[in-house]
């Protein structure tokens, strides 16, 4: 259940020059006595036999790497990994399925759709274990925000009975906000500034999401709200995309809610840890 008056930070999101990496060791223990038992030695090796067959195991995983289109002013782009197209006339408020890659660095260019000469974004983007989101945010203008590509990472993990809802304020001309239900009686997320992301887990049932200015108490006016329905065990990511002026931006894209599902529960799977994408359904 949500607790009235829950505060949750909002978390800023990690740049794309940044590394993203998930480290794990497992080992036997080197202090293990030996009283010249055979069996008990066997027993032993077989352990760290299997201990490096995890390990081997946890190396050989690959990363689910997606992308979401999130600059209003930016037109429909293609997305290169080393070279290679791997996502061709991605719309703004699209949201990819997840590319598996090994976890590694690679050099990510972000071009307009059939034009591999205007190029909005070349770098590299270092991938650790894990799921991740590259969020192209910000305005190609710079008339509010500048057009910089972020990297999220994603936590699929089973919510159990609850629901996992992430915010991620993608709203180039929109102050940090709070989110609040119940006319303000439950903050759900506080000082959101832009690019940044904050997750809160919450019972499945209907909500009315208000999205207010940020202030000390929460109270600020209410500028929009949106219905969500979210579905125990499955986990959302809500990208708070458009502008609150679209008139006065660069591109005329009313502030809106995109929401997306990141993992799917499956009743038929119990043992579902986060990492597999087969049974995702992300709505775009």
């Amino acid at each position: 259940m949500v607790e009235n008056h829950t505060r949750r930070r909002a978390l800023s999101l990690i740049g794309t020059t940044g590394v993203i990496a998930v480290a794990g060791c497992l080992g036997g223990d080197d202090d293990a006595a030996d009283d010249g038992n055979d069996h008990a030695d066997d027993g032993h090796d077989d352990d760290e036999h299997n201990d490096d067959e995890h390990a081997d195991e946890m190396d050989d995983h690959d990363a689910g790497v997606r992308v979401a289109h999130l600059s209003p002013d930016a037109p429909n782009v293609d997305v290169w990994v080393d070279g290679d197209a791997v996502l061709e006339d991605v719309p703004y408020r699209a949201v990819s399925d997840y590319l598996e890659l090994p976890p590694e660095t690679y050099d990510v260019m972000i071009t307009a759709a059939g034009d591999a000469d205007t190029v909005v974004f070349d770098d590299e983007v270092e991938v650790g274990d894990g799921d991740y989101t590259i969020a192209a945010l910000g305005e190609l203008a710079e008339e509010n925000q500048p057009f910089a590509p972020v990297v999220l990472e994603d936590d699929l993990s089973d919510p159990g009975e609850d629901a996992r809802v992430r915010l991620v304020h993608a709203s180039p001309d929109a102050p940090a906000v709070d989110v609040t239900v119940g006319d303000g009686e439950t903050v759900l997320v506080e000082d959101a500034a832009f690019g940044d992301a904050a997750a809160v887990e919450v019972a499945p049932d209907a909500y009315t999401l208000e999205v207010r200015p940020a202030t000390e108490d929460n109270d600020g006016d209410v500028v929009a709200t949106f219905d969500v329905e979210p579905a125990a065990g499955n986990v959302y990511s809500a990208f708070a995309v458009g502008y609150l002026e679209p008139d006065a931006a660069p591109a005329d894209e009313p502030f809106d809610l995109e929401v997306v599902v990141d993992y799917e529960h499956d009743d038929m799977d119990d043992d579902h840890d986060g990492d597999d994408h087969d049974d995702e359904d992300d709505g775009y």
